[in-house]
């Protein structure tokens, strides 16, 4: 009576010796394994803001950016971390090569920084690249006269940046 029903089984498509339950345990660990390595991993860059008025220049380097205060510069407005602060036209009409306003909104964020990390302030510009170099000198020199030292261009990724061309 055994023999009949392991034949039936194997008839129908089952297998003679049969597998036990779905092994759920091993499953789940490869899963958290998994997630905490896609969690550690997406941290590893970070995220400048992006705005729909910027076309940003492709880059040449291989080095990673790091955290700054950043400063955006639209075809028509000028941000410094998501506040606008002066217009564009107001900034190319400065007379100066330091933008008063600009200055300003870069020593307030200034503020929130350590005590004894001015060494360290870094500001990170993203330019339209169609604007004239004129008011990104005007940007770097207000940076200046706010006492960073570090001064960046953000530029399109190589990766993203060939991605994004249709053909290649």
């Amino acid at each position: 009576m055994i023999r009949t029903g392991m034949r039936r089984h194997s008839r129908h498509g089952k297998g003679g010796g049969g597998h036990g339950p779905l092994a759920l345990i091993p499953m789940i660990d490869m899963l958290t394994i998994l997630v905490v390595y896609l969690l550690v991993h997406a941290a590893d860059m970070e995220i400048l803001p992006n705005s729909k008025n910027i076309t940003i220049p492709m880059s040449n380097s291989e080095q990673k950016p790091r955290e700054a205060t950043v400063v955006m510069v639209t075809r028509d407005m000028l941000y410094v971390n998501g506040e606008a602060v002066v217009t564009v036209a107001d900034l190319g009409a400065t007379s100066g090569q330091v933008n008063e306003p600009l200055r300003a909104a870069l020593d307030a964020q200034a503020q929130g920084l350590l005590p004894g990390s001015e060494a360290n302030r870094e500001v990170t510009v993203m330019a339209e690249k169609s604007l004239p170099y004129a008011i990104l000198r005007k940007v770097v020199a207000s940076s200046s006269a706010a006492e960073y030292t570090k001064v960046s261009l953000a530029v399109v990724e190589r990766e993203q940046a060939f991605s994004g061309l249709a053909g290649v």
